[in-house]
């Protein structure tokens, strides 16, 4: 089958602790509809309790068992439904893709005094400051724990850099003057001359302890949560040779079979994506930031040269690793990445990325069922979003279930206007796949002499139209206007699916 990942969170879902029971009731139409697995947030304690996201990340022990930050479940749910939601979802033989927080802590328990020194935030190579002691938010006890499951204790020797001054009631970057020396970890991401501090109490990679620590968790996790992979976050601003190191580990003793998928996010860099595959070994699945950005920009307007939609993409160099996506909780409006796919664009989005040989695509919450939402912009007021359930999701979800198979081939030949043949196999049928961003169009396009005389009909059913394939096995498929129309083989069995 072809597997899809579906991103079940989106990053304004309520802080009601249903998320967890909610995923484990849709399992079975969630598998019904195609998807394969689901990437769910974090589901350990962040340091803003009960509406914490959990990338603000405070106790990786805490899956909502404890009573700490002012609460014991999370946002999401208590312990025993998360649990309980995995093994439902694997009843229903889909994947479960936990979300793994490496790069640093927040909310710490108690301050220590430390020296720093005080760096320039765009340059964090440059200093703005002698040594100096100052406070910091560097000491993680977990008292509301208790020592259960790990004893260990977090402090200032376990992280890199700081953000606050406590003492001094100042923000900022304060590199922290530990054993390991004065100078952050190399990192690959080059936007500025270091990039390893990224926010809050950033993670000492050269400490041994910390390492062995974060292992030994990974142990606890998989024996407690029995996940099948996981979606590493903000990679950029770690240390390469840990999460290798980390994974080496996961795979060798717990799970051979251990996904993996990072987050690097690069803009349209693509050159740093590959060398980040270069330095972890081809060991991570990588999210195609840079298709995303494509993606986007054709949204903006009707004049993108569709052509070239995969230029520069992670998916056309290394399609094997590339997880695929259009939308994800930090490109949705009013998020600090903020690069959504306009709503007419994103069905010729998921066809792009759900109906090709290539990648493994990523759906996003937010486009599956459709979410309202309120928060503040970068001009300093509120906001209502609206952001609608793409109708034609479900549609193109079945055809990649039971359709999209085969070899593939390509009519990239029209700059608004392009389109594709999936041949299919003994099983499944195959299809056509036409698209434009501008006005109604039509393609001649061969699918083989063996359907010569058959009759092709749109499932999307955009088109009322028949396309007979003739005695050569080509036919002439339409689209409308800023559309895409998928079309198969009419009377197959297959098309008895309800959609």
């Amino acid at each position: 089958m072809n597997g899809v990942i579906l991103q079940y969170f989106e990053w304004y879902y309520p802080a009601d602790g249903t998320l967890w029971n909610k995923l484990a009731t849709e399992a079975e139409n969630l598998a019904h509809k195609g998807i394969t697995a689901v990437w769910v947030p974090p589901a350990y304690k962040g340091a803003e309790g009960a509406i914490s996201r959990g990338y603000d990340i405070y106790d990786h022990y805490d899956l909502g068992e404890f009573h700490q930050k002012g609460t014991i479940r999370t946002k999401y749910g208590t312990r025993e439904e998360y649990i309980s939601m995995i093994s439902t979802l694997h009843k229903n033989n889909i994947r479960v893709y936990a979300d793994v927080v490496l790069n640093h802590l927040a909310g710490a328990d108690e301050t220590e005094k430390v020296w720093v020194k005080k760096m320039n935030p765009e340059n964090n190579v440059e200093n703005w400051s002698e040594p100096m002691q100052i406070e910091a938010l560097t000491r993680f006890t977990f008292p509301g724990r208790e020592g259960k499951y790990s004893d260990f204790v977090w402090n200032y020797q376990c992280f890199s850099g700081i953000d606050c001054a406590v003492d001094l009631q100042q923000k900022g970057v304060f590199k922290i003057l530990n054993e390991y020396g004065d100078t952050w970890e190399n990192v690959i991401g080059n936007d500025k001359p270091n990039y390893d501090f990224l926010m809050l109490s950033d993670i000492e990679y050269r400490n041994p302890a910390v390492r062995n620590h974060l292992k030994q968790w990974g142990r606890w996790y998989y024996e407690t949560a029995h996940f099948d992979g996981v979606r590493l976050d903000a990679l950029k601003h770690i240390t390469p040779d840990f999460p290798v190191e980390w994974l080496d580990f996961m795979r060798q003793h717990l799970k051979p079979d251990l996904f993996a998928v990072g987050e690097y996010w690069t803009d349209k860099k693509l050159d740093q994506l590959e060398k980040y595959i270069e330095a972890t070994d081809g060991k991570i699945h990588m999210f195609d930031i840079p298709l995303h950005y494509n993606l986007h920009l054709a949204s903006c307007t009707d004049s993108y040269d569709l052509r070239t939609i995969f230029d520069n993409s992670l998916v056309s160099v290394q399609p094997l690793l590339a997880v695929t996506f259009v939308e994800n909780h930090d490109t949705q409006p009013i998020q600090s990445l903020e690069s959504s796919v306009e709503p007419w664009f994103k069905p010729l989005a998921y066809a792009l990325i759900l109906l090709r040989e290539e990648g493994y695509p990523c759906v996003f919450y937010g486009d599956f069922y459709g979410t309202t939402y309120e928060d503040k912009g970068k001009d300093g007021k509120y906001h209502k979003i609206v952001m609608p359930q793409i109708k034609e999701l479900q549609q193109l979800l079945t055809l990649r279930k039971y359709y999209a198979y085969g070899q593939q081939k390509d009519y990239f030949d029209q700059q608004n206007c392009i389109g594709w043949v999936r041949e299919g196999n003994e099983q499944y049928p195959g299809c056509v796949v036409i698209l434009s961003n501008s006005e109604k169009e039509e393609k001649k396009m061969e699918v083989g002499k063996k359907y010569s005389g058959k009759h092709y009909v749109d499932f999307l059913q955009k088109s009322k139209k028949e396309v007979i394939i003739d005695e050569n096995g080509i036919g002439t498929f339409y689209v409308n206007r800023k559309s895409v129309s998928v079309w198969v083989l009419k009377n197959n069995p297959t098309n008895k699916i309800e959609h």
